[in-house]
């Protein structure tokens, strides 16, 4: 049981994480975060490339919700996208705790 609130708690710090650089994001660019990359120089698209694996969850996330209420998807599909980003904030809440 311990282990489960541990496993909870790393999700949350993950998906808060991968918020909180999102909307920084957003705020500074005007835009929200796409999983498509621009290759602009090698430079950019590295730093892209670690964005985009930080705040993946919630990128995702937003996407399926937005497939699941404007384009009328199955809803099979919300819960398959919400258990990768559940497994995708795990992960990146263990890196962002270290």
């Amino acid at each position: 049981m311990q282990y489960l609130a541990i496993y909870l708690y790393m999700m949350a710090v993950g998906f808060v994480a991968a918020g909180l650089l999102a909307s920084f994001i957003q705020l500074v660019s005007g835009e929200p975060m796409r999983f498509g990359l621009e290759p602009k120089s090698i430079l950019d698209s590295i730093a892209g490339v670690l964005l985009r694996v930080l705040a993946g969850p919630v990128i995702l996330m937003r996407n399926a919700w937005r497939g699941l209420k404007l384009q009328a998807r199955p809803k099979i599909w919300f819960g398959v996208s919400a258990a990768i980003a559940a497994m995708w904030s795990l992960f990146s809440g263990a890196v962002c705790s270290i």
